[in-house]
């Protein structure tokens, strides 16, 4: 076919069916969850149950380390991967700012801070590495963090140890504290004037340990000391505010228990704290005080930013304080009735404002390894094994979906393998 009949037949059929007609059911819709607002308790969590696509070859009590995102979240995100895929570099060139700028200003509100102290970043991991490998160290500078905080940061602190002569400091914190000040004391007695930073988790991820981070704040700030929260676990677990914290800087993952695709973390730092810190990579923002020159992460999968809207839409619909009674109900109605059984010990406060939806339990002369293994081979559970100076048992972290039946199947089975 020439070239002058090609165009006319493309010209013809191009007015039956327009080239961009295709653009039309690119954009997810909102989901009306008005039904659910009459729902009884155990009506309500049911139907959040069937919100999920569960493997039914074990019960997974392991939600800490990725929660699997629930399908109306999960149908808008392929919705996402469609829409980028067809619009391709004119998305990234026209839209892509725009909507990170709104998604991270939607993301600040609901954690209560200034949407110029907030970037989605990919994980907690890398949004802490950002502030311990920016910050500006010199020779003999010291840092303190404690053994059970997560493996990769304690890796980074020996890093810029090596690559800066900055002193570690270590200190433990006890499964079962007395009290908030015997904690703040442990990270206060190591403090000297070379102290710059210290790291602690707003919930350690092995124990589900929740920690008094303001009064640790407060305390550190007295001295001059900065503060870095690893908060992993907390944001969708629980209702969290980084301004009452009064922390400096705070990281977070929010393909945890916001329940996001896999990939999407933030990092928050103090308006007054941005400048210091040196970007791990060179970015166009020039301003010093402007947090986006801490974040130059290139071209990577947008589309999964972009599921934090339909995140947090789920997470609304549920409600931040129902959630959190709801996850902190469902670790207690275990946890209680193995506390005082002969042989099992419980690795987590018993106090109910220390922890919510993680605990961790072991058996006495069971290596947690085998525990592991027996409660997924023998009774079809799904769980994580903890062998680390005090934390010796395997993590348990059920989830929004998790209902009594599972649990008590799970109580059984730990407390056969207890006798």
């Amino acid at each position: 076919m020439k070239k002058r009949d090609f165009l006319k037949t493309f010209g013809t059929a191009a007015i039956g069916a327009p080239f961009f007609s295709f653009d039309s059911n690119l954009n997810y819709n909102h989901l009306d969850y008005s039904e659910r607002n009459n729902l009884s308790e155990k009506e309500f969590w049911k139907k959040i149950r069937e919100d999920y696509t569960l493997k039914k070859d074990y019960i997974n009590l392991e939600n800490g380390y990725y929660c699997i995102t629930p399908n109306p979240t999960l149908n808008n995100f392929i919705s996402h991967v469609k829409k980028i895929n067809i619009q391709g570099s004119y998305y990234m060139r026209h839209h892509r700012d725009k909507d990170n700028r709104r998604i991270e200003t939607r993301l600040a509100k609901f954690l209560s801070c200034s949407p110029e102290e907030l970037v989605v970043t990919r994980n907690t991991t890398e949004s802490l590495d950002l502030i311990v490998g920016g910050f500006p160290w010199k020779k003999g500078d010291e840092a303190i963090y404690a053994t059970q905080d997560y493996g990769a940061m304690q890796q980074m602190f020996k890093l810029v140890s090596k690559r800066y002569g900055v002193v570690n400091k270590i200190v433990s914190v006890p499964n079962h504290p007395k009290s908030d000040e015997e904690i703040v004391k442990l990270y206060e007695d190591q403090i000297t004037s070379k102290t710059k930073l210290i790291m602690v988790c707003h919930m350690i991820n092995i124990t589900g340990h929740i920690l008094p981070i303001r009064k640790i704040c407060d305390m550190a700030h007295k001295y001059g000391v900065e503060v870095m929260v690893d908060g992993a676990h907390c944001v969708g677990h629980f209702k969290v505010n980084i301004s009452e914290l009064n922390c400096d800087y705070y990281g977070s993952s929010l393909h945890k228990w916001l329940s996001t695709p896999l990939g999407v973390g933030i990092l928050y730092v103090s308006k007054n704290k941005i400048s210091k810190i040196n970007p791990l990579l060179a970015s166009h923002v020039d301003e010093e005080d402007n947090i986006l020159r801490l974040n130059h992460i290139g071209t990577h999968p947008v589309y999964t930013d972009l599921a934090i809207d339909n995140a947090l839409d789920y997470q609304e619909m549920i409600g931040v304080d129902r959630k959190e009674n709801r996850l902190r109900y469902i670790q207690r109605y275990w946890s209680d009735r193995l506390r005082k059984v002969k042989n099992i010990v419980i690795n987590t406060p018993i106090e109910k404002h220390k922890s919510c939806g993680i605990a961790n339990v072991g058996i006495k002369n069971m290596d947690p390894g085998k525990l592991a293994k027996v409660l997924l081979d023998k009774y079809q559970i799904f769980t994580v094994a903890i062998n680390h100076e005090n934390v010796v048992g395997c993590r348990i972290s059920p989830n929004v979906y998790t209902n009594e039946q599972d649990l008590e199947h799970f109580i059984s089975s730990i407390k056969e393998l207890a006798t």
